[in-house]
């Protein structure tokens, strides 16, 4: 809960914190917290719980009436943010509270380099379609005339803010497959922090992200997993807006609604991408946290060098083939 006294009088401002005080103390438990959100301008308090929002405003209001003139009061605004957010379902726009994510406030004053890193996005997005495009004929056919299906594989994934978006990858898998088996296989990587074989409920002895010898991904999908050619339609999602050349990869919802909240940081604070630290460091042989960490290494260190860094380090990551299955 926020009170924002920015429009009080300065004169009367020192009375008006004594008594806010006063009543903030007697309507809060000693595990809630109370302080400067922002010096002589805002106060804040973390409660660890709470049951119903609009009984706690109208017990703060209540209290702080019988403290303050009602001219004093007028002036006082008080919101509430509630810490994890909700998932919202279907709805598409989730924007992120900026009261909660502070982080992303520094960024607006980074424009130019976002606008550098955007620009940079369009056209090595424009001249990888250009330079690939011969392989785009090529792996179309392929996937055409080896498995029944579409070229494209649409899935929902979850972008900045928790903004989804069609997310586009060439065809690895045969249609109509049972789904369940990634879903079970992510809950327990993320869960229990490590591989575990999906076919006989074992845990092997390496970290992987992906599931080795998936029964459902086709003899010429296991080469352009292995290759990371089915990636190359996301030029399109970074052409759109969607993701950026480099970024943390984007989420499925169903992982997402089992992130623990520092897990989260990773979809607020920047665009997903094609390619990242992560991709650069083993791809999917590594644990889900430490795959987060590097995620967050990136967001805390970014700037362009970063990023050319890692766009001339993914050629070598796709070649050794490490991580990719």
């Amino acid at each position: 809960m926020l009170l924002d006294i920015n429009r009080c009088e300065m004169t009367e401002k020192n009375n008006m914190v004594n008594k806010i005080t006063q009543v903030l103390f007697f309507l809060t438990r000693e595990t809630d917290i109370k302080g400067w959100y922002k010096h002589n301008s805002m106060i804040g308090v973390i409660f660890t719980d709470m049951d119903d929002i609009e009984v706690l405003r109208e017990k703060i209001y209540s209290n702080l009436s019988y403290e303050l003139a009602a001219e004093q009061l007028n002036k006082i605004e008080i919101s509430f943010h509630v810490f994890p957010e909700k998932d919202n379902g279907n709805k598409p726009d989730i924007s992120a509270n900026l009261t909660l994510y502070p982080d992303i406030k520094e960024k607006n004053g980074k424009m130019a380099t976002l606008f550098i890193k955007r620009f940079i996005d369009v056209v090595g997005s424009v001249i990888g379609l250009i330079i690939f495009s011969p392989l785009f004929i090529i792996i179309s056919l392929c996937i055409r005339f080896t498995s029944k299906g579409p070229i494209f594989f649409r899935q929902e994934r979850v972008g900045q803010f928790g903004k989804r978006f069609n997310f586009l990858k060439f065809r690895t898998m045969y249609v109509n497959n049972d789904s369940s088996i990634h879903q079970e296989y992510i809950k327990k990587f993320i869960l229990e922090q490590g591989s575990y074989d999906a076919k006989n409920g074992d845990r092997g002895k390496e970290n992987v992200y992906k599931i080795k010898d998936d029964p459902r991904v086709t003899p010429i999908g296991r080469f352009l997993r292995k290759s990371s050619m089915d990636e190359l339609p996301q030029f399109i999602n970074v052409l759109n807006g969607e993701m950026s050349l480099i970024g943390p990869r984007p989420p499925l919802p169903y992982e997402v609604k089992i992130y623990n909240i520092w897990h989260k940081r990773r979809i607020t604070e920047v665009k997903p991408g094609i390619t990242g630290l992560w991709q650069v460091n083993g791809r999917s042989s590594t644990t889900f946290d430490e795959m987060v960490r590097l995620d967050i290494r990136y967001i805390k260190e970014w700037s362009i060098w970063l990023d050319i860094k890692i766009l001339f380090q993914t050629p070598r990551a796709v070649l050794v083939g490490k991580g990719a299955y």
